[in-house]
């Protein structure tokens, strides 16, 4: 096995490696080591969820077991391994725009968010105070440099790849960053583990709740955040596409796009979040149908493969339009700081607040923050025929 170590500068050098404690960036830091790198080890402390009022134990990248798995591997090997305390930066911006978006009536996603604003900019300062040229994370991901752009593609392993989570990482923090893992198999990364006798992280379960609500129970969070929302958002309507109203609800912000249980009410049919009117206190149901969307409105893009896709015209591209879309034909115009995406076939459940993220096979193109999905938003022109497929 060797680690992909794009972006093609020297064979070696120093390389500061993020370290949850998970298999996953703990083999990458052992393979970079074993590849002649000289590893320094990171652990990101984000979040302290007894500060939150939780009453799950506390789990994930965050947790003490988690902070110790990652220095033994460190210790084991002899390479050193830092601690570093960025629960105010995490919380300024990652957890207060988790809350805004909410009340905003959108459906936020942090971890995007974490990678984009936090990690990469918290990882760049430290690598540079200790001397070290390169980062590396345990992503399923790759990066190459190709006519001056530096372009991340999907990892080997489309089961785990997390392209999509990666999207608005600048090109400058590109130009320093390696993916070991991005052309190997989960298989391959069990098996290297236990070949090497860290044995204890293949049998670690892996957690796939956001960091800081560990319960998986956002609302709560919500409800612990934010003093007094209860009341403020009480009683709100249940309303029909066609206005309707049809019994109320607990509050516009515990709802998503999408969503179909939990909603507390029976129409005779399935019923679904199509829209959420924060003004209004409305959440608009309807049958599934009436959840497509034919075109979207993306903002605040990052562009990868290119620099900008102005005066192309309509590019043709997969879409993700959430993290485990499996991606659909779309074509993008970019015009006035924003990419239209327009889908040859209906998208359902597209919510605002979401990250759109733009393939050229497997190739990130760019992405962006979901702003609008209105139904009446239809491609200006006939829109060719592509195969209704995922990005490959």
């Amino acid at each position: 096995m060797t680690p992909d170590t794009t972006p093609g500068t020297p064979s070696k050098g120093r390389v500061l490696v993020a370290m949850s404690g998970g298999i996953d960036s703990s083999v990458a830091a052992v393979m970079l080591h074993e590849a002649g790198y000289e590893v320094v080890g990171m652990t990101m402390k984000t979040w302290d969820y007894a500060s939150a009022g939780g009453s799950k134990k506390e789990t994930g990248c965050c947790s003490l077991d988690s902070i110790n798995d990652a220095r033994y591997v460190a210790v084991e090997l002899g390479f050193p391994h830092y601690i570093i305390d960025i629960r105010n930066e995490f919380g300024g911006h990652v957890i207060d725009d988790f809350v805004d978006e909410y009340l905003a009536g959108r459906t936020p996603n942090p971890c995007v968010l974490c990678n984009t604003h936090i990690k990469w900019d918290a990882l760049l300062r430290r690598a540079d105070q200790l001397g070290c040229q390169y980062i590396a994370t345990g992503h399923y991901a790759q990066v190459r440099e190709e006519n001056g752009r530096y372009v991340i593609s999907k990892g080997l392993d489309d089961s785990k790849d997390q392209s999509y989570a990666l999207w608005g990482v600048s090109q400058e923090s590109l130009a320093r960053t390696m993916f070991p893992l991005g052309k190997l198999r989960k298989t391959e990364i069990r098996e290297f583990a236990r070949q090497r006798g860290f044995t204890e992280l293949i049998n670690k379960p892996e957690s796939y709740e956001i960091c800081f609500i560990p319960d998986n129970d956002y609302r709560g969070f919500l409800k612990r955040r934010v003093e007094g929302l209860e009341e403020r958002v009480a009683g709100g309507r249940f309303v029909l596409t066609d206005g309707t109203a049809v019994g109320t609800h607990e509050g516009y912000p515990f709802y998503t796009i999408g969503q179909r249980k939990g909603l507390g009410i029976q129409l005779g049919y399935p019923a679904y979040v199509v829209e959420i009117r924060p003004e209004t206190n409305e959440v608009v149901l309807g049958n599934f149908d009436e959840l497509a969307r034919t075109a979207t409105v993306v903002g605040r893009v990052n562009h990868g493969k290119f620099a900008s896709l102005e005066g192309r015209g309509l590019v043709p591209a997969f879409t993700k339009v959430r993290y485990n879309h499996a991606g659909a034909a779309s074509f993008l115009e970019e015009k006035d700081g924003k990419v239209y995406v327009y889908f040859p076939e209906p998208v359902h459940a597209i919510a605002p607040g979401q990250a759109a993220v733009f393939y050229d096979g497997r190739d990130v193109l760019g992405g962006g923050w979901i702003e609008r999905s209105p139904a009446a938003l239809k491609s200006p022109v006939p829109l060719p025929v592509m195969a209704s497929r995922s990005a490959v």
